[in-house]
């Protein structure tokens, strides 16, 4: 069977590809393909091994054959295929959720988190610049974490793994997600809060909810003129999540006294207003970007596929019930 990779990943994964007597093509690019390049190179193909960067819709698996059985999606998200399309054409979709990930998410925020509080990156730059000439009593003040509130918007595994952290700052934490989750309170020392009174009372706001219609845009004019006045915002999700045009009002406006980005509205574009900005923190999407993430995310993604192709049920599947309905 053929089974294409739209681009190289780190680490040994692949091996297992190679080595399992299938047909296997890596793309030579190492840059996301354009749809063109994807349909020729992906044509005929039993698997897809996909990345965040490739957009899977039903009309780029009509074109690609009534033979694909599989797209093994390298990322937690998968709001780059549209799954209700392929699940009407019998195509498998998986992610690639794990501890590791998850952990690298929360570890990241968390470095976000503190590079905004104490102002790391703009020093460093002065540093740099050689604009340090010895100690001075007010040169970048930050703020103290102790004793300060976290809001977490969504509180699923990394949401949790964020939290947890926070144990060891001493830090109140508000939490929001579709339903108080009791269990969570009592481990964690969470507590839940609607979205007005999250908003109002956190001093560091981090997003931590999936990209759907629901949550696009979820952070605009309204929702931040709510928050707290001097707090801050870090967004590792997604994007869209996130009003950029509106970000850069609440910046300029003093409202916000910072943010710290992962992901982009318009990726790979980032707004040139926040790029400008000493009070805004961008790291180019690599919240994920450890060894011993990405090797697991390789992993759930090639043993996805080896499974699907030999006609076992994989894990992570994103609609379980449609296995029975697959195309076989």
């Amino acid at each position: 069977m053929k089974i294409f990779v739209t681009r190289k990943i780190p680490g040994n994964s692949l091996d297992r590809l190679y080595s399992s007597g299938n047909e296997v093509i890596v793309s030579d690019f190492d840059r996301p393909l354009t749809e063109e390049e994807l349909l020729d190179k992906g044509k005929g193909a039993d698997a897809l091994l996909t990345l965040l960067t490739d957009k899977i819709n039903g009309e780029v698996v009509d074109a690609i054959g009534p033979q694909l059985k599989i797209v093994s999606n390298y990322a937690v998200g998968f709001d780059n295929i549209d799954v209700p399309a392929l699940t009407e054409r019998g195509v498998v979709v998986v992610n690639t959720p794990s501890d590791e990930v998850n952990e690298a998410v929360a570890e990241h925020t968390w470095a976000l988190l503190l590079a905004l509080a104490r102002r790391v990156v703009e020093a460093d730059e002065a540093v740099k610049r050689g604009a340090y000439s010895g100690w001075e009593p007010a040169i970048f003040l930050g703020v103290n974490l102790i004793g300060k509130t976290l809001g977490i918007i969504g509180l699923g595994r990394i949401g949790s793994m964020v939290a947890r952290r926070a144990k060891g700052y001493n830090m109140r934490v508000l939490y929001n997600k579709r339903s108080p989750d009791p269990e969570a309170e009592k481990e964690l020392g969470v507590e839940f809060a609607d979205m007005d009174k999250l908003l109002g009372e956190s001093d560091f706001i981090s997003l931590h909810v999936p990209l759907s219609d629901e949550t696009r845009h979820m952070i605009n004019d309204q929702t931040l003129n709510k928050m707290k006045r001097g707090s801050f915002l870090i967004n590792t999700a997604r994007g869209p999540i996130v009003d950029e045009h509106a970000l850069v009002d609440a910046l300029r406006n003093g409202h916000l006294s910072g943010a710290a980005l992962d992901v982009f509205d318009n990726e790979p574009n980032v707004n040139p207003e926040l790029i400008n900005m000493e009070n805004v923190v961008l790291t180019p999407h690599i919240a994920s970007a450890t060894w011993e993430a990405r090797n697991k995310m390789g992993e759930l993604a090639v043993d996805a596929i080896l499974k699907t192709l030999n006609g076992e049920k994989p894990e992570n599947l994103v609609d379980q019930e449609m296995w029975e309905k697959r195309r076989k």
